[in-house]
């Protein structure tokens, strides 16, 4: 069996040249989500690049065995006491609800070892990796020698365990919100035709995705809040990331017309055992209706009758999410900080 060998990308065209094996690594991992996937990592750096790439890899041949997609966080100011920490950081932070590093289950320890013992060996002071799902591979890796961890909850991030069978939705759902669900369908049928639209292509997408800015920008903008598309780089993100995943087959752009008007527009991440509501956006003159009701009912359903078993609400503890049933659980963060200074 051959031996396992390491390496560390600084180089974003080196990184992107690993998609083909990344993507079969993603698939053989089963703590992977898609926002570990390559179609939603590499639009995130090209988008943000807040620092310098360290991304490391274990190969065992010619096989990529483990990835850890990590960064190098761009030089801050000086602090008045002194200056900031050198952090390394996972590509992705702040818009991704779930981070990971990639293991290949047939080699989950050596594999662990060698990602710690890589990323020990760059230049940091703080490694941080946060928003860990219950399960993360990221829980397994060693604390790096020379280094201190504390472990602490990241984020609420409820989940809604689906039945088997789009018949059987309604018993997985609180009474109160299936009544909802009925009386919202019958307000919004008084008021027109009701269609659930999904993209099918890039088009499709990059017009449902205008919609969606335009509602959420609109919701935050009468709260004077700013809102997340507020930031052009957010925009751009998600511009250059939905094509790919959606041609991965690993997102859904579902709108809700009522009256052939666009009434909520919803963002999912899939996979083969679960969607995750990512962001969604809603017209207020709707609101009578609850176009949100039909649209997370209509993705629950579709959910189900793909075999889809468990329905992510992701970061935040609304009481939306608890009306639908969802339990919540937490992500995770592991900090590492260094005893000894490293030149």
């Amino acid at each position: 069996m051959s031996t396992l060998a390491t390496t560390v990308l600084r180089e974003r065209d080196a990184v992107a040249a690993l998609a083909p094996a990344w993507v079969d690594l993603w698939r053989r991992s089963p703590s992977a989500t898609p926002f570990q996937s390559p179609a939603w990592l590499l639009p995130w750096w090209d988008s943000f690049a807040p620092g310098t790439l360290r991304v490391v890899t274990v190969h065992r041949g010619d096989r990529l065995v483990a990835l850890a997609p990590l960064y190098r966080e761009a030089p801050a100011e000086a602090r008045p006491e002194g200056h900031a920490p050198r952090r390394l950081l996972p590509i992705g932070l702040g818009t991704t609800d779930y981070l990971d590093v990639l293991i290949d289950p047939d080699a989950p320890d050596a594999a662990a070892r060698l990602v710690g013992a890589a990323a020990a060996d760059c230049d940091w002071d703080e490694w941080e990796l946060t928003d860990l799902a219950p399960g993360a591979a990221a829980t397994t890796l060693p604390v790096p020698p020379g280094c201190t961890e504390t472990v602490d909850e990241a984020a609420p991030c409820p989940v809604l365990a689906l039945p088997a069978g789009a018949d059987d939705i309604a018993a997985a759902l609180p009474p109160r919100k299936r009544r909802a669900i009925r009386m919202d369908r019958n307000r919004a049928s008084r008021r027109g035709a009701v269609e659930i639209v999904t993209a099918h292509d890039e088009e499709e997408v990059g017009r449902l995705l205008a919609v969606l800015i335009t509602l959420h920008q609109a919701r935050w903008t009468a709260r004077g809040e700013p809102g997340v598309f507020a930031d052009a780089r957010v925009r751009d993100f998600h511009e250059r990331a939905l094509p790919g995943l959606l041609a991965a087959g690993l997102v859904r752009l579902d709108a809700v017309t009522i009256a052939g008007a666009v009434a909520a527009v919803m963002v999912q991440l899939v996979d083969c055992h679960r969607r995750y509501a990512y962001l969604a956006g809603f017209d207020a003159a709707f609101a009578y209706e609850s176009p949100g009701t039909l649209l997370f009912a209509a993705a629950l359903e579709d959910a189900a009758r793909a075999g889809v078993r468990e329905f992510h609400f992701l970061r935040g503890d609304e009481p939306y999410k608890r009306g639908w049933g969802a339990v919540v659980t937490h992500s995770r963060r592991r900090l590492f900080r260094r005893t000894e200074t490293q030149a």
